[in-house]
């Protein structure tokens, strides 16, 4: 099975990036979370096998106190001719 990959730009509410970032890292999925400066306050990279458990990983971040709302790169696993 094919592992796909995402990573998950975060607009959080003053001051709450660094608890974000945290709290992702614990989420399934999730491999990496950076705090970042810039038009967003957290990026992350997750790993998944279908598109439910991306739809799960998503939830569970906007879920997390203080998002104020995501977005979503979806890798393409092979270079498109």
């Amino acid at each position: 099975m094919s592992v796909v990959e995402a990573y998950i730009f975060v607009n959080s509410d003053p001051g709450m990036f660094w608890k974000i970032a945290e709290a992702a890292l614990k989420i399934e999925g999730v491999k990496m979370a950076h705090v970042v400066v810039g038009e967003f306050d957290v990026i992350a990279y997750a790993e998944f096998v279908n598109m439910d458990m991306l739809a799960d990983i998503l939830r569970k971040f906007q879920s997390l106190e203080g998002v104020q709302r995501t977005r979503t790169a979806v890798s393409i696993p092979t270079r498109l001719e």
